[in-house]
């Protein structure tokens, strides 16, 4: 049984993205915090805070390991966090006389933090490329029917006569605005989480600096100073995928008024109704409201998680784990929805006479 709908055994058929979810798989995820740790012994090595043959037996074990996932689910039961357990599962493939050279400096934080950010990475990556093409598929739908003429309605009461053009330009404008921030966003580059017990880096003393850029470096992150309890970042982030998602429920709600009135579109595909077998339900339509309608009511939680006290929270940091997977989830399944259903837009309006 799963409680989330989006890997569900058969929701996941509407709602799931397997592209986008094997980077939230703890599989993923232990990758990418064993890669942390791999380049947090390099970058220590290079600046002689450890010795270099730790750095190479450090990296050697962390590409090999296997992690026991069944003692790491033991361990965050007692500790609340995975890092202990997988550093002691590290220390013990890394073998002595290296093992106490594992995670020097380092703190939970920083190999969690940083994980999500080496797996949001590609994750945005594929939400831009989609994003472009549904700009495309839009701008294909207003070259096909865009002189057309379409009954305009505000406040839900029929209005005036439009064009598609009219109305496609609604649906454009907000997707490709929320494409521009996440394209930002990414030419940003997402920063690297390295602060140690307190954000302080005090076990390294004056190399701190420079092992943190060439983590950063190896790791392909931006260089920053630790961001433990500023998470801004991630509210921005957030904000992003609501706006993606809002913009695409915009989509299908109009879709779906129109395929409610009739006359003005036809689509192909659609869902069918167990109890009238006339009926071709608009579900890509009817989805995207749904996931604009749930991101929306994230949003307000990682809103929340903005409040870390003093130097670590606990509490807001396990809301984000809660919250940001399901978010980034509904935006990547929104946007393929998204696309599917402009590609299944056989007629848009009426022709002019």
């Amino acid at each position: 049984m799963s409680f989330s709908a989006f890997d569900h055994p058969y929701l996941g058929g509407l709602l799931g993205d397997e592209e986008i979810a094997r980077h939230f798989s703890a599989e993923a995820d232990c990758r990418a915090m064993l890669h942390f740790e791999a380049a947090l012994a390099k970058a220590e090595g290079a600046q002689g805070l450890i010795p270099l043959e730790a750095a190479a037996r450090i990296a050697e074990a962390a590409a090999a390991l296997q992690p026991d996932i069944e003692r790491l689910r033991i361990a965050v039961s007692v500790d609340g966090v995975v890092v202990p357990e997988l550093v002691r599962q590290l220390r013990q493939a890394v073998g002595e006389p290296h093992a106490r050279h594992v995670h020097f400096g380092a703190t939970s934080q920083d190999v969690i933090d940083t994980s999500l950010m080496l797996r949001l990475k590609p994750v945005l990556a594929v939400l831009e490329t989609r994003l472009i093409a549904l700009l495309r598929s839009l701008a294909d739908l207003n070259e096909r029917f865009g002189s057309n003429a379409l009954m305009a309605h505000t406040r839900m009461q029929p209005a005036i006569a439009i064009l598609v053009s009219d109305r496609v330009a609604a649906w454009d404008g907000p997707v490709a605005r929320a494409a521009e921030r996440l394209s930002q966003t990414i030419a940003a580059n997402l920063p690297i989480q390295f602060g140690g017990a307190a954000g302080s880096l005090d076990r390294l003393g004056g190399k701190a600096t420079s092992i943190r850029a060439l983590l950063a470096q190896e790791l392909g992150l931006a260089d920053a100073p630790q961001w433990h309890s500023q998470r801004d970042r991630l509210a921005d982030l957030a904000n992003i995928l609501s706006l993606i998602t809002g913009a695409l429920g915009k989509f299908g709600q109009d879709i779906a008024l129109l395929a409610q009135a009739g006359g003005e579109i036809e689509l192909a595909g659609g869902g069918g109704s167990s109890a009238m077998p006339h009926k071709q339900n608009p579900v890509a339509a009817e989805t995207l409201v749904a996931l604009a309608r749930f991101n929306a009511t994230q949003l307000g939680g990682m809103h929340q998680a903005l409040v870390h006290e003093q130097e670590r929270s606990g509490a807001a940091w396990t809301l984000e784990w809660l919250l940001l997977p399901a978010m980034v989830c509904a935006a990547a399944a929104s946007v393929r929805i998204a696309l599917e259903l402009a590609g299944n837009i056989r007629s848009l309006g009426r022709l002019p006479p």
